[in-house]
């Protein structure tokens, strides 16, 4: 079966070697001879070669705590089949499931079926030393005083981003090397890349270069196969490109009320160019969800590539005749809100190595608002956000700062003075409270 795929990702650990792919939905059908597709299903194929001297166990819920059983997944399609039918359509799917036990030595495949994403796959495998064991060695060697002779359980993890092109993915357009072969000299000291952010417009901009759109409040400098892989870690998803189909999808998502995990964000410019691609965190609602636009900026960091987005939370949707499409959704006025989540959503899986703030978006306050192209007010204290990523796990305590400007802080921008007692000094009446 893996040879059929297109894409088949192996890494190695310590003995352990596991590979990864994900079928597309027309060769689950065939080989498994129902259309998972149809029933909002994925399977992931993966093997597991243990030339150790251990036993591991596969953690399936670090994959997806919503995972599927293979009864569970046949039980799904009862309706198209004859009893005896259904009990072969069941025992086929017990049959190629992968077994959760990967003793020493062996090798052994099978798939995992797990709800469907859209546009790329995070997919984390993480297979745990059998405890048992470890306990029989620790027994057996308890005149050991040495901790480095003591066994210890071993945790191996495993992480991929699996792209899953459909031909409607604005990521798919992407060719990075090819923007880079036309970009000025790179930028090599910390205060020179800090002039240039500086420098950037305030704000994205309409096909024409006019007005002022939705503010430039994020930076982040790694490789386009670096961010994809962080932030589809960090739970963002892919956007459709801007089609009727998709216009279509997006349309018939807001009247039904219905979730739409992809869905197309309108174009906005900036380097004479619309955004190289978009992710989103969508909520169960089409209306609500936090978006992010990303341009490759005409200069790099060193090796590094620099990335100029905007990001902000979309609220509500409504009717405009001042964008590519018929409905625009409504952002969160208080946009530093949704950078400080994009931050918070790195930190918390360890993507970030240092992180800052620069001067050179729009600031405003809630009683004198600025606005985007289709007339939405929001307010800011006019910073960019600025992260750099790390290609491995980072703990907060390793993560270092720029040292350039820090933020006034979210949700504080926009309380009026009623919420001044929210917050009171642990210091004498008469002493300021601390900045």
């Amino acid at each position: 079966m893996p040879e059929a795929f297109k894409h088949v990702e192996t890494q190695e650990i310590r003995g352990v070697e596991v590979s990864v792919a994900i079928p597309s939905a027309e060769q689950a059908n065939r080989h498994f001879g129902v259309d998972l597709d149809e029933r909002n299903l994925q399977a992931i194929w993966l093997r597991i070669r243990n030339s150790t001297d251990f036993t591991f166990w596969h953690l399936r819920t670090a994959l997806d705590m919503d995972i599927y059983s293979a009864d569970e997944v046949a039980r799904m399609f009862a309706s198209q089949y004859r009893d005896t039918s259904l009990d072969g359509l069941r025992q086929h799917l017990r049959d190629e499931s992968l077994r959760v036990r990967v003793p020493a030595q062996t090798e052994t495949e099978g798939f995992v079926f797990v709800p469907k994403v859209y546009g790329g796959r995070y997919v984390d495998i993480r297979l745990l030393q059998d405890i048992y064991e470890v306990a029989v060695l620790r027994e057996a060697d308890t005149a050991a005083t040495a901790s480095d002779k003591m066994p210890v359980e071993l945790e191996m993890r495993f992480e991929y981003t699996i792209p899953l092109p459909d031909g409607m993915f604005d990521f798919e357009g992407l060719n990075e090397a090819q923007q880079h072969a036309n970009q000025k000299p790179a930028i090599v000291t910390r205060e020179a890349l800090r002039a240039a952010l500086e420098g950037l417009s305030c704000c994205s901009a309409d096909a024409a270069g006019d007005g002022n759109g939705d503010p430039l409040n994020i930076v982040i400098v790694a490789s386009g196969e670096n961010i994809l892989h962080s932030l589809a870690r960090a739970g963002w998803s892919f956007t459709h490109r801007i089609t009727l189909k998709s216009v279509t999808t997006l349309v018939g998502a807001a009247l039904s009320n219905k979730p739409y995990p992809v869905a197309p964000v309108s174009d906005l410019f900036l380097f004479g160019r619309k955004q190289d691609f978009a992710l989103q965190r969508p909520r169960a609602n089409i209306t609500q969800r936090n978006h992010m636009r990303l341009w490759l900026a005409p200069f790099r960091y060193e090796s590094k590539s620099v990335w100029v987005g905007q990001i902000s939370r979309d609220i509500g949707i409504k009717l405009t005749s001042k964008s590519t499409t018929p409905t625009t959704h409504i952002i969160d006025p208080e946009v530093d809100l949704a950078r400080e989540y994009l931050l918070q959503s790195l930190l918390s899986g360890g993507f970030v190595d240092m992180f800052g703030f620069v001067a050179g978006a729009t600031a405003a306050t809630p009683e004198d608002p600025a606005y985007n192209l289709v007339g939405d007010p929001y307010f800011s204290d006019g910073r960019r956000l600025v992260v750099f990523l790390s290609p491995h796990p980072k703990p907060y305590s390793a993560v270092r700062s720029l040292m350039w400007e820090r933020s006034d802080g979210a949700i504080s921008e926009g309380q009026s003075p009623a919420a001044a007692d929210k917050t009171k000094s642990l210091h004498r009446a008469d002493d300021a409270l601390p900045q």
